[in-house]
Parts: structure tokens; C-alpha cells; sequence
């Protein structure tokens, strides 16, 4: 029971938030430049390599060539999208514990 009245003092204590003060503040605008400067140029990246290999296909005969015996580069390509792909989300999962910890921060903030 204790417990529970636990739990009800820290939803009444998030309630009286003022989220617009945590919008305006410094670390929060801090937080959201960090991220913009890290998302945006591999979002850019991301899409870029991913539309390169239906237009390079669809426009030009670059790809066409073999790459490795009867394997063409159009199938080299593609592969390392997946590759991209995974070495992103690693790369953005790593970055994020770094973000995790500025949010830790602003909500600690918050709360005084």
C-alpha cells in the first residue's frame, strides 16, 4: 500500500511540470541542437546512398559491370545499404546514451 502511495506522489509531482519553462531553457535548446547536428547530416547521408542505386540502375549502365565474377556492382551496392543501415543504427545507438544522459539532466532539472 505504501508503495502505491509512492507511485500516486510521483505522478502528482509530474503533473505540476512546466513543460513551456523546459522548452525554453537552455539545456533543453542545447539538447535539440546537439541532436539536429547529429541526425541531420546522417539522415541526409542515409537518404543519398539509398536513392543512388535505383537512380544509378534506372538512369546509367555504371552499375551493370561485374564486380566479383558474375556478381555486379548493382548487387555489391545493395548490400552495402544493409550495411549502412546497420552501421547507422549503431552509430545513432551509441550517440543516443550520450542524449539520454543530457534528458537525465533536464528532467533532474526540472524537478528542484
Amino acid at each position: 500500500m505504501k508503495e502505491e502511495a509512492q507511485v500516486q506522489a510521483e505522478r502528482n509531482k509530474g503533473a505540476r511540470i512546466d513543460y513551456t519553462a523546459i522548452a525554453e531553457s537552455p539545456a533543453f535548446r542545447n539538447l535539440l541542437a546537439k541532436k539536429k547536428k547529429f541526425i541531420l547530416p546522417l539522415s541526409l547521408f542515409f537518404l543519398a546512398f539509398y536513392f543512388t542505386l535505383p537512380v544509378l540502375t534506372a538512369y546509367t549502365k555504371v552499375l551493370n559491370n561485374p564486380a566479383i565474377g558474375a556478381i555486379s556492382w548493382a548487387w555489391v551496392f545493395a548490400f552495402a545499404q544493409f550495411i549502412m543501415t546497420w552501421v547507422l543504427c549503431s552509430l545513432y545507438s551509441k550517440k543516443a546514451a550520450s542524449f539520454d544522459v543530457m534528458v537525465e539532466d533536464i528532467r533532474t532539472e526540472a524537478k528542484q
